[in-house]
């Protein structure tokens, strides 16, 4: 046989692995045939019959697999002609000075990442609607994310190098490490023992002033000796603890807005046990939301006063001002989203996990009753960006036994909450599938059809540019439906980095523009940036939205009310 033929049958056997590893990748959305995703995945992900018989154009496809057989020719070549000299990867997970020392790492890594332009280039080719082609990416991103060569111990040469470094160590402590996130039942992002909720996160100073099953509402010290007679309340989302506006001193947004002269209150969501697993939206709206909002005008004897939701908090407060608006009530004066939803029209990568199929699995295994696990959320979640997420967790905990940094926004991402199924299940059709909620009286809330531009109070909408939960267009919607005066702005990073960003660190920029054409992209075009955090614009424009200042309040609560326990109180202590 001569060299031609045997690189021929060598070229044939590539294009078959390719493929191969391809449909292996798209396997990931079908259940029960997950071979590199998380289980949990099993469950989240819908039933995709078919899906594994997508097409590509043929012309496209054989495009893919000759320039696929050309770079495997060079690589390969270049193995052999190296004379122990590699060319530096420039992934980052292969950047080090070990992984090019290695001549079967390097080659592993260098194979790895041929392969992994190959497959994406496959995923980008794949014909069909824009549901398909995301889902089909987001599996093949998915697959390629845990296959890396960086992921298994006998190919990583980081690990290799501290194992010869520490004399074995690394090993060891790695297998400790292992063991330890097995009992605790997730993977240590941070060292967690250096976190204490209500010592050193969750620490600004105040009390529990009214509590029910479902939340306890903190009233926080006053910080100067006036206070804006118009109180403010924070809802934020209950599939997280509200502390991620109070991690330390020198990041917490609460503590920020209490040195402005506000008078401060949050919702501490209750972390749900079997108790609650009944629980509806109708509930988390009535004796929730609407009850914080009564209970702090009770407390303050203001006739209104000021609120602010965040994420999943941010639809839930949009949700209780539109049933007030429907009652002919009007108690809050001024409202502020964070990287909310209140149009889920455009959802980003979330929308690969929703379908029909997959709202009527949930809805019944817990439409009537039952718990989401907080950890199967959390991993949801991780997962949208696996490598930053957890691959990298697992390289450096278990393969080189490293001990996470202490981080307190990656404590509180580990501090998961539970959810009642059923209000889970309602959120997920109505919201995710359906998007009912910005449709003029499609559905009944607490009895009361919804109608979202009935919230014609003034509005300040924020969106993060790199934000990968609530997709900035989407939290630009919202100005499409509220009907008061609004104001947008886009901060840069992420969900949680773009909103926790203290001026005093000047760090990012954000962009403001003062009309609101009709989409996002055309807002962009006329925005201006400033540099540093978007904090002080929204103090700024809350300032004329709080009223005269008054003395500060020498006593939490009032008389009705009395303050029951010290801040952060008893609800965000408890764990899932």
């Amino acid at each position: 046989m001569n060299a031609e033929s045997i690189w021929a049958q060598a070229s044939e056997q590539f294009q078959k692995n390719l493929q191969g590893q391809f449909q292996q990748a798209l396997s990931a959305l079908l259940p029960g045939h997950i071979p590199a995703a998380p289980s949990f995945l099993t469950q989240t992900l819908p039933s995709l019959e078919g899906l594994a018989g997508v097409h590509i154009d043929p012309a496209r496809l054989l495009e893919i697999q000759q320039d696929y057989v050309r770079e495997a020719t060079a690589l390969w070549n270049a193995s052999l002609n190296a004379g122990g000299q590699s060319s530096p990867l420039k992934d980052r997970r292969f950047a080090s000075q070990a992984w090019n020392a290695s001549p079967l790492s390097h080659f592993a890594a260098a194979a790895y990442l041929l392969n992994a332009r190959a497959l994406s280039a496959m995923a980008e080719a794949v014909e069909g609607d824009a549901k398909t082609r995301s889902r089909v990416r987001f599996a093949v991103e998915q697959w390629l994310a845990a296959s890396a060569p960086s992921n298994f111990l006998a190919l990583n040469a980081d690990a290799h190098k501290r194992a010869l470094d520490t004399q074995g160590q690394s090993l060891s402590q790695g297998l400790q490490n292992l063991m330890g996130d097995m009992r605790q039942g997730h993977l240590s992002m941070t060292d967690e023992s250096v976190f204490e909720v209500g010592r050193n996160v969750a620490s600004s100073e105040g009390a529990v002033v009214f509590e029910n099953e479902f939340f306890q509402l903190l009233e926080y010290k006053p910080l100067t000796a006036k206070v804006y007679e118009r109180p403010f309340l924070f809802v934020p989302p209950c599939i997280n603890k509200y502390y991620i506006l109070d991690l330390q001193p020198e990041n917490s947004l609460i503590r920020y807005l209490v040195e402005q002269g506000h008078r401060t209150f949050v919702v501490s969501w209750r972390n749900p046990d079997e108790s609650m697993a009944d629980k509806t939206w109708d509930d988390y709206i009535e004796q929730a939301a609407i009850r914080a909002i009564h209970a702090v005008r009770e407390i303050s004897g203001a006739s209104t006063i000021n609120a602010l939701g965040f994420c999943v908090g941010g639809t839930i407060l949009g949700t209780a001002l539109a049933v007030l608006a429907a009652r002919g009530e009007k108690p809050v004066h001024c409202v502020t989203f964070l990287t909310a939803l209140l149009d889920f029209r455009d959802t980003g990568v979330l929308d690969v996990f929703i379908d029909e199929h997959a709202v009527r699995v949930r809805e019944m295994q817990m439409g009537k009753s039952g718990l989401l696990r907080g950890q199967d959320l959390a991993s949801t979640f991780s997962f949208l960006r696996p490598n930053d997420l957890v691959w990298n967790y697992v390289v450096d905990n278990y393969l080189k036994g490293e001990k996470p940094p202490a981080f307190d926004l990656l404590y509180w991402n580990s501090d998961s909450t539970n959810l009642p199924g059923p209000f889970y299940a309602w959120y997920l059709r109505n919201t995710y599938l359906e998007n009912n909620l910005a449709k003029p009286g499609k559905v009944k809330v607490c009895g009361q059809k919804i109608d979202l531009r009935k919230i014609d109070i003034p509005a300040y909408i924020y969106g993060s540019r790199e934000d990968h939960i609530v997709p900035v267009q989407g939290a630009y919607a919202s100005t499409q439906i509220l009907t008061g005066k609004r104001r947008f702005v886009m901060g840069a990073s992420g969900h949680i980095a773009g909103v926790i960003n203290p001026p005093a660190k000047k760090k990012r920029s954000y962009w403001t523009r003062d009309d609101l054409p009709a989409s996002h992209e055309e807002w962009l075009k006329g925005a201006a940036e400033h540099e540093g955090s978007w904090w002080p614009d929204w103090v700024r424009w809350l300032k004329p939205h709080a009223g005269k200042q008054i003395a500060a309040p020498k006593a939490y609560g009032s008389r009705k009310y009395k303050a029951l326990e010290p801040a952060p109180g008893r609800y965000v202590k408890v764990k899932a």
